[in-house]
């Protein structure tokens, strides 16, 4: 199974008003393995950065006056996430603000390129609903090292939430197996081949010592042995 874990950095908080991408990071996990296969690019989103984005990010406008456009690196991008199922934490921000690019250029929209998108925000607030549930406290809870995140960055991030999720989606793995273990031990024993009864005939001495002991324990009862009775089907 092939999943994208994605992030990105903006200009602002809503694409609706102009904001734009201006970091783009995807990290690939092949059956719940990093593969060291990674996308990220800085974009220049040929706009003002709102000064409390900067803040969050640290990315400035002279920084980016360099940097490729998003028209530049769009089909590198869907390209690399074609066909996986891309995990992103609070996934309507980017998946608001990739579509948004994507519209821009006139090209599909992002979940016509990828297998479904995971929110890893969602699956938090159900496991854990009433407690903070961003990344840094994500980390903390889940015993992930992010003492190197003092600003948000989408690769870092990206890595970090690729640890995240696994911690998250561990019990079901766990479980998965559990099951795969049970049912193989199950056809195992279902498999068995029980072995046949063995019959053992009493001899003649046996016999007699037998009907002696009946007599006896008649006697002793005055004729109510009820084994003796059934004597004769035997």
């Amino acid at each position: 199974m092939r999943q994208i874990i994605l992030d990105t950095e903006t200009t602002g908080l809503d694409p609706n008003q102009g904001h734009r991408i201006i970091e783009v990071a995807a990290v690939e996990m092949v059956n719940r393995r990093l593969t060291g296969n990674h996308l990220h690019r800085y974009v220049n989103p040929d706009r003002d950065i709102d000064a409390g984005a900067m803040q969050v990010h640290g990315i400035t406008p002279e920084f980016l006056q360099d940097k490729p456009r998003f028209a530049d690196v769009a089909q590198e991008f869907v390209d690399f996430i074609q066909g996986a199922e891309l995990i992103i934490h609070n996934a309507p921000f980017d998946v608001g603000f990739l579509n948004m690019e994507l519209r821009l250029l006139e090209m599909p929209l992002l979940t016509t390129w990828c297998d479904g998108v995971t929110d890893t925000l969602a699956m938090a607030k159900a496991l854990h609903p009433g407690q903070r549930n961003n990344l840094d406290a994500l980390c903390k809870r889940y015993g992930v090292d992010n003492t190197a995140r003092t600003l948000h960055g989408a690769l870092l991030d990206c890595e970090l939430l690729a640890a995240v999720y696994l911690a998250l989606t561990r019990g079901q793995e766990s479980l998965s197996i559990g099951l795969e273990v049970r049912g193989e031990r199950a056809a195992q024993a279902a498999a068995r081949v029980r072995p046949k009864p063995i019959l053992l005939q009493a001899s003649s001495e046996e016999l007699a010592a037998h009907a002696r002991l009946l007599e006896a324990i008649a006697g002793e009862s005055k004729g109510a042995c009820l084994w003796a009775e059934g004597q004769e089907g035997i």
